[in-house]
């Protein structure tokens, strides 16, 4: 299953925030990196349907139905007296779970990202990283077809940061997942291919290890890693800041 993005523009009142955006999405995990205000929220909610388009399209191929998109924000919130599984069923029902199969698609999206011994929590006692779990799991809860995750590991430390990247690692081997970051660490592990936004437009589109050679020519500083030293590259020539 692969996503065509064909000229996405969006407007935010009299603001122009992504120009034209051409890019495919294909299976597996894909990274979309860039820095704050380069537009990547506004991608990924337009892609899930949150918000209209002014112009473009996007076509879906691979799935004979609709497909189901999940969408999980950087920020995002759950009731902090529910317990875990009451939470999910409730993600359950918004996604029109039938109501005998609730408690069911919630036990089974927090075995998928190992919080089967939270279930009974409440959702206030959980750590950052059980709160970023949580989070996928409520992606997972109505099956989606297609996971797009905003910062997924921004804030955690590093155990849990790469508890986080092997479950979406996982997650990638079933479906397509997308995942908007500023974490380059994030790409490296996870990721084959990767899109660079900077002022709302799409400035590379290509694998990592063809992000990390975009720049050999030029000296890196010594502290920088060949991918960051690149990227870094990147931005300036297109007018970003990182």
């Amino acid at each position: 299953m692969h996503i065509n993005i064909n000229g996405i523009t969006v407007h935010y009142r009299r603001r122009q925030v992504l120009h034209g955006i051409d890019w495919t999405v294909r299976p597996g995990v894909t990274g979309l990196l860039g820095p704050n205000g380069s537009g990547k929220t506004t991608l990924l909610s337009a892609i899930a349907g949150l918000i209209q388009s002014t112009d473009g399209s996007m076509t879906v191929h691979g799935t004979d139905t609709a497909a189901r998109f999940a969408f999980m924000p950087q920020q995002f919130s759950i009731p902090g007296g529910m317990r875990l599984v009451e939470a999910l069923s409730y993600a359950a029902w918004i996604s029109g779970a039938a109501h005998d199969q609730r408690a069911s698609a919630a036990h089974r999206a927090l075995a998928a990202v190992d919080l089967t011994s939270e279930v009974n929590a409440k959702v206030k006692t959980l750590s950052s990283g059980q709160l970023r779990r949580a989070g996928i799991a409520a992606g997972l809860v109505h099956e989606s077809d297609i996971l797009l995750l905003d910062e997924p590991t921004a804030g955690l430390d590093v155990k849990q940061r790469r508890r986080i990247q092997d479950l979406i690692a996982e997650i990638g081997h079933t479906r397509p997942v997308v995942i908007s970051t500023h974490l380059l660490e994030d790409v490296s592990y996870l990721c084959e291919r990767v899109g660079v936004l900077a002022h709302g437009r799409l400035v590379f589109d290509g694998t990592v290890a063809e992000l990390e050679t975009s720049g050999v020519d030029q000296p890196a500083h010594a502290r920088c890693s060949t991918i960051e030293a690149s990227y870094e590259r990147l931005l300036a020539t297109s007018g970003g800041t990182r």
